[in-house]
């Protein structure tokens, strides 16, 4: 669908001009000499882009761009004003305008800014596009993935959700182990009982041993009141055990006895307590080779690993690192009150390039960064950790001389992979607009491979 554009002008050779202009560039365009004619229009048939003169005879151009912006906030507002009266041209694009342009106008700003205007419309409409297939039934609340390997694990968790079983997470640090549980639980039969976590590493047994289980009064020195342990208080609902390799031996003997016979007993108790909890555990342990080496009971194990979930590392799913970048920078120019609109497509390709041992926390932690210390609209390699911005220098070295052509050619082939061809996230990381982006691909015989990828 054609993006609507209205020029507003009393002048008609203005109109004239900038119509011709514009409809070479597809803009499906519509003049006007006053702004009620066009306020008429516009309330019947929204436009995308609007060019308005600040001078009309009926109205002033401030009062017509806040009138739009009042009932269509999406719609971008271009400014025309003379030399004279720039100032209040800048005072329009605080209150919202997209840009403004000085009379007499130069044709190559002309369509450079309404194409501009026009991909951040489509933009927009591919981010909404995007967010609606995502809320759709591939989408697992707390998660951010289009990548085949975590659609593999939205199914795997939709799955198990159902069935009440325990469940094995297995995955590195970082990669979102609590969140899949969190899922498992909210999409189960228990999902009105309670949720609770606990991480199994850096504890004693005794203290592991009173956060599960509880202890009754008098128990032990210093237990001067019964406490229900985490188990007991999780009853009908799931229990979440982190590194559950760390646990120590003892503690196992006591975690299978609760699986098999689903009793507890608190520390100092005689009375068994019946119980009805689904176990979800994670590791970033092999297991297997854990009970091989005699370091985890066979039989716990067994009884954990009913169903096994593998979450994939960050340098498996690159696909989804821009997504994951774009909802990063979202959540926190909200927490920050900061106005960051994207990252650049060099700071882009070093992050789909490295390897992020930490994951999407290290992700997450890295574009926090970005955020906080970036002081244009724009996340540059400037904003990067350090030894990220390295990684940049270094692998220019390897690569060898090549024609700037070559160049461009490889770097725009290597983010059409990594977006699979999507067009307009690509036109995004790269910062070019996606009609220069078409032409770019048919120069370097890019067309032909799309084709193959659909």
């Amino acid at each position: 669908m054609k993006i609507r554009l209205a020029i507003i002008d009393d002048e008609l050779t203005v109109c004239k001009q900038l119509s011709r202009i514009l409809e070479a560039e597809d803009f499906d365009v519509e003049t006007f000499q006053t702004g009620i004619r066009f306020l008429d229009r516009m309330a019947r048939y929204p436009f995308d882009i609007v060019f308005i003169d600040l001078k009309l005879p009926d109205m002033d151009g401030h009062e017509i761009m806040s009138r739009i912006k009042a009932g269509h906030e999406v719609t971008e507002a271009i400014i025309m004003t003379g030399h004279g009266s720039i100032d209040s041209a800048v005072h329009a694009i605080k209150n919202g305008a997209y840009h403004y342009i000085t009379k007499p106008f130069r044709l190559p700003e002309v369509r450079s800014l309404a194409n501009g205007a026009k991909e951040k419309i489509l933009l927009r409409r591919e981010n909404k596009s995007l967010k609606a297939t995502l809320a759709g039934n591939d989408f697992i609340a707390g998660f951010i993935g289009a990548s085949p390997p975590m659609q593999t694990v939205f199914a795997m968790i939709k799955k198990v959700a159902a069935v009440d079983c325990n469940i094995l997470l297995q995955a590195e640090t970082g990669t979102g182990k609590e969140m899949a549980a969190r899922a498992i639980h909210a999409l189960s039969p228990r999902k009105d009982f309670p949720f609770v976590s606990f991480n199994c590493g850096g504890f004693t047994e005794e203290l592991i041993c009173s956060e599960l289980f509880g202890y009754e009064k008098g128990a032990f020195t210093g237990a001067s009141a019964t406490k229900i342990g985490l188990l007991e208080s999780a009853n009908h609902g799931s229990v979440f055990l982190d590194e559950i390799g760390e646990m120590p031996l003892a503690m196992q003997v006591r975690l299978l006895h609760v699986i098999q016979e689903k009793r507890i007993l608190r520390v100092g108790g005689v009375s068994p307590i019946d119980l009805q909890v689904r176990i979800i555990a994670a590791t970033n342990k092999n297991l297997k080779k854990a009970v091989d080496m005699g370091e985890f009971r066979e039989d716990l194990f067994y009884r954990l690993n009913v169903v096994a979930i593998n979450l994939p590392k960050l340098s498996e799913r690159r696909d989804d690192i821009p997504l994951l970048t774009t909802h990063f920078i979202e959540k926190f120019n909200r927490a920050f009150g900061k106005k960051t609109r994207r990252i650049s497509s060099q700071a882009m390709g070093i992050l789909i390039n490295y390897n992020f041992p930490g994951n999407v926390r290290e992700l997450e932690n890295i574009i926090q960064r970005a955020v906080a210390l970036a002081e244009a609209e724009v996340i540059s390699v400037s904003d990067l950790p350090s030894d990220l911005q390295k990684l940049e220098f270094s692998s220019l070295e390897g690569e060898g001389l090549a024609s700037l052509a070559e160049t461009e050619r490889l770097h725009i082939e290597k983010v059409l992979n990594m977006t699979a061809y999507n067009t307009g996230l690509a036109s995004n990381i790269l910062d070019i607009p996606r009609t220069t982006l078409w032409r770019r691909m048919k120069k370097f015989g890019l067309i032909k491979k799309r084709e193959n990828n659909t």
